[in-house]
């Protein structure tokens, strides 16, 4: 008796995202289905990304950018993105680091007012989704990298990429 056994393929989705805080890693996220998975490399990982090209295919154009000044101010330190994709200006992000502090539960009161006094009521009491879970976790360079690409994806979605 012969048996034929298929393998479904499943739909995996590689984000590749670099950071000038910390330029010796590559971030990337593997998406496949409801499962993200994390990694941080060095540099070397572009270049075997590169070298997988006959295994996945990349999207075209899809490149999304933020950049802008830094401001450090006392214990803060506020980056101003203007963000791109294709070239094409697609609006600010605004990222604010309180530095003495690693537990976003214990300086969430301290950065909302931070921001409400220069943000107005554009900002929310609560504090961002992907946060709400990790509140009282040591942040990470790639809780950052998670927020980044959750908003890079909104700018997606506006303009209908995905």
């Amino acid at each position: 008796m012969l048996q034929l056994l298929t393998k479904l393929r499943v739909q995996r989705t590689v984000h590749v995202l670099h950071n000038s805080e910390q330029p010796a890693s590559v971030f990337a996220l593997l998406e496949s289905g409801n499962k993200i998975v994390p990694l941080i490399a060095d540099g070397l990982f572009d270049l075997l990304m590169m070298k997988m090209t006959s295994i996945y295919t990349s999207k075209k154009q899809t490149k999304i950018e933020s950049k802008g000044p830094r401001f450090e101010i006392g214990d803060f330190c506020v980056k101003l993105g203007s963000v791109t994709m294709s070239q094409n200006f697609k609006g600010i992000l605004v990222e604010v680091e309180y530095r003495p502090c690693v537990i976003p539960g214990s300086a969430w009161e301290l950065l909302r007012e931070f921001l409400q006094g220069f943000l107005g009521s554009a900002v929310s009491n609560q504090a961002p989704q992907y946060l709400q879970n990790r509140m009282n976790d040591i942040y990470q360079p790639m809780d950052t990298i998670q927020q980044y690409l959750e908003h890079f994806g909104q700018y997606r979605k506006a303009t209908g990429v995905i």
